[in-house]
């Protein structure tokens, strides 16, 4: 099972009615922050130099369900090979490369996402072809939750296949109570069916889905109980 990274030392803000998408600044990216942050419904991102923890106003979501496939997509699904949690740190790196718009991923979230992925809370979905990678994305998965951080593609659909896969990998007999979050609906996104709910709707579905065990393909058992309270982000 997972390894319990203990209790966090911070105490997170709980986003309130009039906060914006960017919650707070400061913490650090210590496994138990990150951990509990998820439960939380934020997620940490740098921004302006600072490391931010967000939480958007309009969540974007996967609907198990909603998986837009399309008959391109359908037949690349059939010219790769899809592993998971293989080449995790690849994964990452790709996904971080500075030559892609809007690079966020910086050594810090790199090396603390790998941390996890060795813990057992941080996975890989990877597209290969003829024995290279080619495309995938990773995230977190906690409990129901996989919080979805990023992909990439260096092959035709090869990100959207690894995307088929995770969404077969997620849908079991707990599908309904599952959450696959994508943080932002952009517009690549939306056109595989990718939707926003309001953060309180996201919230509600967010504790639905902790209360449900881990997919199989990550692990049978559920992790422990949420952190206890600590000290304060910097508001």
């Amino acid at each position: 099972m997972p390894i319990d990274p203990g209790p966090s030392r911070w105490r997170l803000p709980a986003p309130g009615p009039d906060s914006g998408d960017l919650v707070a600044l400061g913490g650090d990216l210590e496994p138990a922050t990150i951990v509990s942050a998820y439960r939380g419904g934020l997620f940490p991102m740098p921004v302006d130099g600072e490391l931010g923890w967000w939480s958007p106003v309009q969540r974007g979501i996967l609907p198990l369900d909603g998986l837009r496939v399309s008959r391109s997509l359908r037949k690349s699904v059939r010219r790769y090979e899809v592993r998971v949690n293989t080449a995790f740190d690849q994964v990452v790196a790709a996904c971080a490369s500075p030559r892609r718009d809007g690079a966020w991923i910086d050594g810090d979230i790199a090396s603390a996402y790998s941390t996890l992925h060795a813990m057992g809370w941080a996975h890989s979905v990877e597209s290969w072809r003829d024995g290279e990678l080619v495309g995938g994305l990773y995230g977190l998965a906690i409990n129901g939750l996989f919080a979805g951080e990023s992909m990439f593609s260096h092959a035709t659909d090869a990100s959207k296949v690894a995307l088929v896969h995770l969404v077969e990998l997620l849908s079991d007999a707990y599908a309904d109570q599952r959450v696959l979050d994508t943080q932002w609906q952009t517009e690549h996104l939306a056109t595989l069916g990718v939707v926003e709910i309001e953060r309180a709707e996201y919230f509600r579905r967010l504790n639905l889905a902790l209360a449900q065990p881990l997919p199989r393909v990550f692990d049978p058992d559920e992790p422990g109980p949420r952190d206890p309270p600590g000290r304060d982000f910097r508001p």
